[in-house]
């Protein structure tokens, strides 16, 4: 069994190579190869959350769980709200194969899953990146989106404003000016929106968001969790990594509990990474991707991660 701890992991997966193995694995779900067991997620309190989510790849022969949640109280421990181990197992014997440090790659993997959906369903011409939210994977997603449009502006708006500095220092890092504005400045200045909170009330409403708008909803991961109105699902056309997924515990949960949304006319993501689906069809139309976190995400990178840390020798292997 190889261990590559979270120390390691910097320097071998990086955004392309994560960017690559995510769109694999969304293309994989959608032609039916690969698909995700039913998530556990559990409230402990203050809120925290603590869960598990796997999957089963059969073509990548990838088997595997991601244990871990989110533990706000971390950062006044100096470390990530996010903790999470992947462990991977061959899909033959059910031996376990690896432990794998989960912290960094669940933020590439996110990030990554969002600038997919930047990449299939914004408009080209994309000019301004909305940023909602500021918190530690806010950096891994404004990093990712720049590499898929010629954005020129980051718009930015947090709960908390002190914080709003991440945004404009990474902003400042990728050469693109910053600006902090109101969620109403937001909307009627992004082409593009991505959202990456955890909260639990709609913060981005429908009035706000302009025709031609591509949105990236990255934060909403569990049961009751909301980041924009659900109206907005009602009048965008919603894209998903997981239907079973965005019904549930995505944002799309309010709109189809309300009737705005039906779950049949949520496409899969990786049906427009097939061609199955045409995706963006007008620059006026109004794209949601309802980015939810699939197990299958972690396997992934955890994979690439394995192969990278053998070659370069930083896996140890032990008997187990």
């Amino acid at each position: 069994m190889w261990i590559v701890p979270e120390s390691a992991i910097p320097g071998l997966v990086d955004e392309q190579s994560a960017f690559d193995a995510i769109e694999a694995t969304f293309a994989a779900m959608s032609r039916g190869d690969a698909y995700n067991f039913p998530v556990v997620r559990e409230a402990l309190g203050e809120g925290r959350q603590y869960g598990f989510k796997s999957g089963l790849d059969r073509v990548g022969a990838l088997l595997g769980v991601k244990a871990g949640g989110y533990f706000p109280g971390n950062a006044e421990r100096g470390i990530p709200n996010h903790q999470s181990t992947v462990y991977l197992f061959d899909p033959d014997s059910g031996k376990p194969t690896a432990m794998v440090g989960g912290n960094l790659l669940t933020a590439l993997r996110t990030a990554a899953a969002s600038a997919i959906s930047i990449k299939h369903l914004a408009r080209q011409d994309a000019k301004v990146l909305g940023m909602v939210g500021a918190g530690h994977q806010s950096a891994f997603q404004m990093r990712a989106a720049v590499r898929q449009r010629r954005f020129e502006k980051v718009v930015g708006w947090n709960f908390h404003p002190e914080m709003l500095s991440r945004l404009a220092d990474t902003a400042a890092e990728l050469g693109l000016p910053f600006e902090a504005v109101s969620l109403d400045d937001l909307g009627a200045q992004a082409d593009v929106i991505i959202t990456i909170t955890s909260s639990f009330d709609p913060i981005v409403m429908d009035a706000q968001v302009r025709p031609g708008t591509h949105l990236a909803c990255m934060g909403t991961d569990t049961k009751g969790k909301q980041e924009v109105e659900a109206a907005l699902l009602g009048r965008a056309t919603v894209f998903t990594d997981e239907v079973a997924q965005s019904i549930s515990i995505g944002e799309a949960q309010h709109a189809v509990a309300s009737g705005l949304l039906s779950e049949s006319a949520i496409a899969e993501i990786g049906a427009v990474i097939n061609g199955a689906h045409p995706g963006r069809q007008s620059a006026e139309e109004i794209t949601l991707f309802d980015g939810t976190g699939v197990g299958l995400q972690d396997l992934a990178v955890a994979s690439a991660a394995v192969d990278l840390a053998i070659a370069k020798g930083l896996a140890q292997e032990v008997d187990f």
